[in-house]
């Protein structure tokens, strides 16, 4: 079974070369995230484009869905896994870490009647998010637990969920005219 630690080394250079090109530009601007998504004809299908990217989300089927992919909720939780992971092999490489394995696993809860009648003390948004990391590494615990430390003190999904953020949200309404009307 191959490891890691041939890419460790290969994500060490890479980390140390954007790091020093940043500290190089004194006019570095932030990067800009965006992504769209739009509702497809008659499935409901998400098609969620990133970059290059598509990403489909779905419903399961007791919701009207095709479950042709992951409702929001769960890519969320797989996001900030992704996220952890990252980050750990970042904090792993730059401290020159040997990591044969990282594999991380999220859960999380979601109450389909949530806010309903009855139900209005359960949070309507994914609650109780719990995740575990396995290293598998030849390092000591000591160092493992301080890598873990590091992780959760720069991965930038994980404090987004931690840390009430705000967003603004903006309505652009178009009128549809309604059968030759």
């Amino acid at each position: 079974m191959t490891t890691l630690n041939e890419y460790l080394i290969q994500k060490r250079a890479a980390w140390l070369a954007k790091r020093e090109a940043a500290h190089r530009d004194p006019d570095i601007k932030s990067n800009q995230l965006k992504a769209n998504v739009r509702a497809l004809g008659r499935s409901g299908v998400r098609e969620i484009r990133i970059r290059d990217f598509q990403v489909i989300s779905d419903s399961p089927t007791d919701f009207a869905g095709y479950n042709l992919g992951p409702a929001s909720p769960e890519l969320q939780l797989g996001v900030l896994g992704s996220c952890i992971t990252h980050i750990t092999l970042i904090q792993a490489a730059e401290r020159e870490l040997k990591i044969d394995s990282i594999d991380v696993e999220v859960t999380g809860e979601q109450h389909p009647l949530a806010q309903q009648p009855g139900f209005e003390h359960i949070p309507i948004f994914p609650h109780n998010i719990r995740y575990t990391l396995d290293i598998v590494s030849p390092e000591p615990a000591e160092v493992i637990r301080a890598l873990h430390e590091a992780v959760e003190a720069v991965c930038p999904i994980f404090n987004l969920l931690k840390n009430p953020q705000t967003i603004v949200g903006e309505l652009r309404h178009t009128s549809a005219s309604v059968n030759g009307a």
